[in-house]
């Protein structure tokens, strides 16, 4: 699928059948999540734009590289894109965090922005949206369109599982946007839970029910 990067490595697989076992209690289950989302932040990154520096080690004068100075956000979706904030930080200390929270209005059954902030200089940032998981993909839509509202022009999504419903539906809206998944499953239920997936993500990092 155009603008979809699912990640196979060996250790996201792994850790991703770890956090999708149903015996898998809330402590264990944040730790895999922080745990995925530094691998994923790893690919992620990967187009990220380098310069040439000149150092000296201890042997010599060499010309190097490091990180052009491009500027990146995290903006996790409340309450869920809680849980993988850290792990992206432990790869991007001097990453700036934005928050933003969505609810389903029960007449019109459409997202409604209750919270939201992000950095001052949104739009000079590259903005990597975490949420983990895709399902209708009605908050992620909702989220990167309230985003861009505020001047943010490069985003990314960054999602453990996704459903082909909710990729579709950013496609539909935001085929600007690329989608990273460590998984894409099977479909979603009557419930609207993704198949097979791994439950409510928020209860289980949060021992809530």
């Amino acid at each position: 699928m155009e603008n979809v990067f699912v990640m196979d490595h060996p250790l996201i697989q792994h850790k991703l059948t770890l956090i999708r076992d149903k015996n898998t209690g809330s402590k264990e289950f944040r730790e895999l999540v922080k745990e995925l989302s530094m691998l994923m932040a790893y690919e992620v990154t990967r187009d990220l734009s380098l310069e040439e520096v000149e150092i000296e080690t201890p042997v010599c004068k060499t010309t190097t590289k490091v990180l052009s100075g491009r500027k990146l956000g995290i903006v996790p979706i409340l309450r869920a894109g809680l849980g993988m904030v850290d792990g992206f930080l432990s790869l991007l200390p001097a990453a700036k965090v934005g928050h933003i929270g969505l609810y389903r209005d029960p007449d019109t059954l459409e997202p409604v922005e209750y919270y939201c902030k992000l950095p001052t200089d949104v739009h000079e940032r590259e903005l990597i949206i975490v949420d983990p998981m895709l399902a209708t993909g009605g908050s992620a839509k909702a989220a990167i369109r309230f985003i861009k509202e505020r001047g943010a022009v490069n985003i990314k999504l960054v999602c453990l599982i996704a459903a082909p419903e909710g990729i579709k539906a950013i496609h539909s809206e935001h085929p600007d946007v690329d989608i990273y998944a460590a998984a894409v499953d099977e479909k979603l239920n009557e419930h609207a839970y993704i198949v097979p997936g791994l439950g409510d993500a928020g209860d289980r990092l949060f021992g809530t029910k």
